[in-house]
């Protein structure tokens, strides 16, 4: 079996402000931690070499030649985490809004799980916008029809840990959304493959003066659009997928 070798992976675009007590976070967990700059403007770009000079060699920096977009940047920093022989890595927006003292939790439900997806659920606070809010749950509502479980209580926190080598396979075996559709989708795409998941609470805090890189539009449009894929790709494997969560009953 692999040794259990994590590292925490930050898709990082144009938060200057921010990263860098994400980093000192990931740091003071124990972490080493993989910066992925997802086309970032000048200043942050700069910010992003100081913090890797700085802490180096604890701190690495994937620089991407243009924007792919965070879900872009998440496949991309898997992938090399993989490749440097990393058995999981840790997912953590560079916003600040995810709790860093929430990483040993997420890091032990990894280590008692090797094979599972430990995927976040959020605890809000009153910041959280309420459009965001009630969106979340037509997401789940599709997330659990498109599975035929309950088992991904949330599936658009991207504060998560992947198995490595069962993700990678995921990412290589279909096209998977690029922006913020990918967050839901990977989740899904794992569940077909039989992956488990387990569940962690943590704290999600809005800044009120929080850069948020959402575009309601266009990413409400992506996400629609894999929903609808999902569904027919559901369709398609329903007889396994309710074969297997037969069993699964009968198991139990």
């Amino acid at each position: 079996m692999q040794d259990f070798l994590p590292i925490a992976v930050i898709p990082v675009y144009n938060h200057p402000d921010t990263v860098g007590p994400m980093v000192d976070g990931v740091l003071q967990s124990g972490l080493p931690c993989l910066l992925v700059d997802d086309g970032s403007e000048p200043r942050c770009a700069a910010v992003l070499e100081a913090l890797t000079a700085l802490h180096e060699p604890q701190v690495q920096l994937l620089r991407l030649a243009q924007n792919l977009g965070k879900g872009g940047a998440v496949m991309a920093g898997l992938r090399q985490a993989l490749a440097q022989g990393y058995s999981h890595a840790l997912q953590i927006d560079a916003d600040g809004q995810h709790a860093v003292a929430d990483i040993p939790a997420f890091v032990d439900q990894a280590r008692q799980h090797p094979q599972a997806m430990v995927c976040g659920a959020p605890v809000y606070d009153a910041s959280v916008p309420k459009g965001r809010l009630y969106g979340r749950y037509l997401t789940h509502v599709w997330v659990w029809i498109n599975t035929l479980s309950l088992d991904i209580r949330d599936a658009m926190c991207g504060y998560r840990v992947y198995p490595l080598p069962a993700t990678v396979a995921v990412l290589d075996s279909a096209t998977i959304g690029r922006r913020m559709e990918f967050d839901i989708e990977v989740l899904v795409r794992m569940h077909w493959r039989g992956l488990r998941f387990v569940t962690q609470s943590t704290a999600v805090t809005y800044p009120q003066d929080g850069l948020s890189h959402f575009q309601v539009w266009r990413d409400n449009l992506l996400i629609s659009g894999m929903h609808a894929r999902l569904f027919g790709g559901m369709l398609l494997r329903s007889p396994w997928l309710l074969v297997r969560k037969l069993i699964g009953r009968r198991a139990a």
